[in-house]
């Protein structure tokens, strides 16, 4: 890659689930990598142990040409002042999320190049695939361009933390996609779908571990089909018992309802009444929050999970909705 195509010397902030596969991503591209972590934390000893000349953020921001800043979105609030006193003239900043690039209030220098680079999956799963030869999707968008190559920086930075092809967007598109899709089926949309599922046959009287196995367990592999085939394609691959509940059923379950509240979220969004929430509820220690996962997390659903992935048995009795069944042990 020529001199011209993008800054070689780049700060990694964050060595979490992306800055991780970012940095080695970066290194095996042949770019001089320095991360970025708080002294005494995890991130700094796993940045070590990779072989990363690591420095606190803003010791590492003022050696680099570009700073990749993959801190949590609220993270990255308290950590920034720092940052920005410490980076050089001209620097290349490189988000992966457009979060606080749309609903912050950083400010930054003039005569910075401030990109979007946002993988279109997990850093786990970018560092599998880059590291198999492969690269991931990913979006590109130029938030501030003082160089006017601020684009075209996005992309030399893209393609040497293994994402292609990339898409040129802009960071309110994907913010507001990608927060969209995390609420409405990713994450919020799964996670309520299954355990929604889960509960309904439970109370019917069917066996824990049964209603874990069908409504959670086997998601994964119809997952994989819909990720290689597409919608379409699973449909060919699945049942005619499945494929008719499919069609005639799933229509009554994301119904008028669900379709009502997603709007609704997409609107919460847009307006940014949920980056305001988000932010309070941070700002005061996130305990609604942790209560609510301390509740998720004692669901019987996990215990289901225990019990279906464990000890192999037999065979299930079969049981009349309404009045229980369960496992015979080997």
């Amino acid at each position: 890659m020529s001199s011209d195509a993008g800054p070689r010397r780049v700060a990694v902030i964050g060595f979490g689930h992306q800055g991780e596969a970012q940095a080695l991503n970066l290194r095996d591209s042949g770019w001089n990598v320095v991360v970025g972590a708080r002294e005494g934390r995890d991130a700094e000893s796993r940045s070590r142990a990779h072989g990363f000349e690591t420095l606190p953020p803003p010791a590492a921001a003022a050696l680099a040409e570009s700073v990749a800043l993959l801190l949590p979105d609220e993270a990255l609030r308290q950590a920034w002042p720092a940052i920005r006193s410490s980076l050089r003239e001209g620097v290349t900043l490189v988000f992966a999320h457009g979060f606080n690039l749309v609903y912050g209030d950083l400010g930054f220098p003039r005569d910075a190049d401030v990109v979007l680079v946002s993988p279109s999956g997990p850093g786990r799963v970018l560092r599998e695939v880059a590291a198999a030869g492969g690269r991931l999707p990913a979006y590109v968008a130029a938030h501030h361009d003082a160089s006017g190559r601020a684009l075209e920086r996005a992309e030399a930075y893209a393609h040497a933390a293994g994402c292609g092809p990339l898409w040129r967007t802009t960071v309110r598109d994907e913010t507001e996609v990608d927060l969209f899709g995390e609420q409405a089926v990713l994450c919020g949309g799964m996670n309520a779908l299954v355990t929604a599922a889960f509960e309904t046959l439970v109370e019917a009287g069917y066996a824990p571990e049964l209603a874990y196995l069908e409504c959670v367990h086997q998601l994964r592999y119809l997952a994989e089909l819909l990720h290689e085939r597409g919608v379409a394609g699973l449909r060919r691959s699945i049942s005619g018992t499945a494929l008719y509940g499919d069609l005639t059923r799933g229509p009554r379950v994301i119904g008028g309802a669900s379709r009502k509240a997603m709007r609704e979220v997409l609107e919460e969004i847009r307006s940014g009444a949920f980056a305001r929430e988000w932010m309070a509820e941070a700002a005061q220690g996130r305990p609604r929050l942790a209560a609510l996962q301390f509740e998720a997390e004692i669901h019987a659903i996990e215990e289901a999970r225990r019990g279906a992935l464990g000890p192999p048995r037999n065979q299930v009795r079969g049981g009349e909705p309404g009045h229980g069944s369960g496992p015979t042990r080997a």
